[in-house]
């Protein structure tokens, strides 16, 4: 399978027996700060209601004192104990204003549940196409409240999440040497994640107008940043996975970037030894045992990997012009999604935006594995294996367009708000 997947569960099995042992470690040790820290909301209610009710029953004795020795002539009523009850048992959890100051943090407003948010994202570049790193983004809406600055990355990127619905915001940038831009109101839907697309800082001085075009490059260029950062849980890498409701074609350079993105994150070579691992226990395939045994498993399931992301994610794809992302359908019956899920290893988009026969996936899966007849052990090599290693690997692509379409999205985090 494309090494996006491949290691997307075997990540996804050592995150979850990681935060089981954590869990496990945490009910071992009931002091701990995470412990406490989870209690207290609930401790202090009960106990100030007894503090009140106690110096009733048990001292009257010392009040009986204190007015024999200073009596009031005009005594005041006594507060019914009812009344200091609900006086006593207030929290500052539920004074005024309380609320409004638990949904601002650090000057950024934080969504009540239940309201759906936005997002603003785009590319700084200047009027050639030329990414602008380092520009001083300032966001603004309708009150001073929703002000904020960032500043874009060494891409030209920037992201404001977590934006209110039905106000106008614009957007203002700035960099030394250039004008400034300013973009005109955007009234954001719920859900909706707005790519600014004509972004063009003109050169300070001289410069009186200019043409504002987006070539299909550039808005494939600015998707593919996106999808970059497309990580379940926020850690695991997801690249190969388009939400885009129009998504430009990649270009070949576009291709192999992906590719070496996906081989190279560092999550990878952790899901490799993970891997490696497993298969150590089982003793597959036919190497020797331990730590040679374990180095060899290493290298050939990352070997195996990168070959069959390079020639079913990159070399076919730029010769056959297909793209070998999966299309997130995202609407429709469960029935259609799940049919366009499970079509998904056989049939790809091509650059021209038909449908095609997936070559690319599938011969990618054969090439890898007649590659792999170079150096794993005699007993696991031959045609026959071949085929069926690559049926297996079929299967589990099936499965894992099925789990992108109905799991995946909701759990990667700059994904689930982005409209398709």
């Amino acid at each position: 399978m494309r090494l996006g997947s491949f290691f997307l569960y075997t990540t996804l099995a050592a995150g979850f027996g990681l935060v089981a042992l954590c869990s496990t470690t945490i009910a071992q040790e009931p002091g701990s700060g995470l412990t406490a820290v989870a209690e207290l909301p609930e401790a202090p209610q009960p106990q100030f209601v007894v503090a009140e009710a106690e110096p009733l029953a048990q001292q009257p004795p010392a009040v009986q004192s204190q007015s024999t020795q200073q009596p009031a002539p005009n005594p005041t009523p006594a507060t019914s104990p009812a009344a200091q009850g609900s006086s006593s048992s207030q929290t500052p959890a539920q004074q005024p204003g309380a609320e409004k100051g638990q949904r601002q943090k650090a000057g950024r407003p934080i969504a009540a549940p239940g309201i759906q948010t936005a997002n603003i994202s785009g590319t700084v570049t200047d009027v050639n196409g030329d990414l602008v790193p380092g520009a001083t983004v300032v966001l603004d809406g309708s009150i001073p409240e929703d002000h904020r600055t960032i500043v874009a990355n060494d891409n030209g990127l920037f992201e404001f999440d977590g934006l209110k619905t039905g106000i106008p915001y614009h957007i203002t940038i700035s960099a030394k040497g250039f004008v400034n831009w300013t973009s005109p109101d955007v009234i954001l839907k719920p859900g909706q994640y707005e790519f600014l697309t004509d972004i063009k800082l003109m050169v300070a001085g001289g410069v009186t107008s200019v043409n504002v075009y987006s070539s299909t490059e550039q808005i494939a260029i600015q998707q593919v940043r996106l999808e970059e950062q497309q990580r379940v849980f926020g850690i695991i890498p997801n690249f190969y996975v388009v939400y885009d409701q129009n998504p430009a074609p990649l270009t070949v350079k576009l291709k192999f970037e992906l590719a070496r993105k996906a081989y190279t994150d560092p999550v990878t070579f952790l899901a490799v030894g993970f891997l490696a691992g497993i298969y150590q226990a089982a003793a597959i395939p036919n190497f020797v045992e331990g730590a040679r045994g374990y180095g060899e498993r290493y290298a050939s399931i990352y070997v195996d990997g990168v070959a069959d992301i390079y020639f079913g994610g990159a070399i076919l794809p730029a010769l056959l012009h297909q793209d070998p992302r999966y299309y997130y359908q995202g609407t429709g019956t469960k029935k259609s999604r799940a049919l366009h899920a499970i079509l998904s290893p056989f049939i790809c988009k091509g650059d021209n935006g038909h449908m095609e026969l997936n070559v690319s996936s599938i011969g990618g899966d054969l090439i890898s594995g007649a590659i792999s007849n170079a150096y794993y052990p005699q007993a696991n090599r031959g045609t026959g294996l071949m085929f069926e290693n690559d049926a297996i690997t079929t299967a589990s692509r099936m499965i894992d367009s099925l789990v992108q379409e109905f799991i995946l999205r909701k759990l990667t985090p700059k994904a689930k708000n982005r409209q398709n």
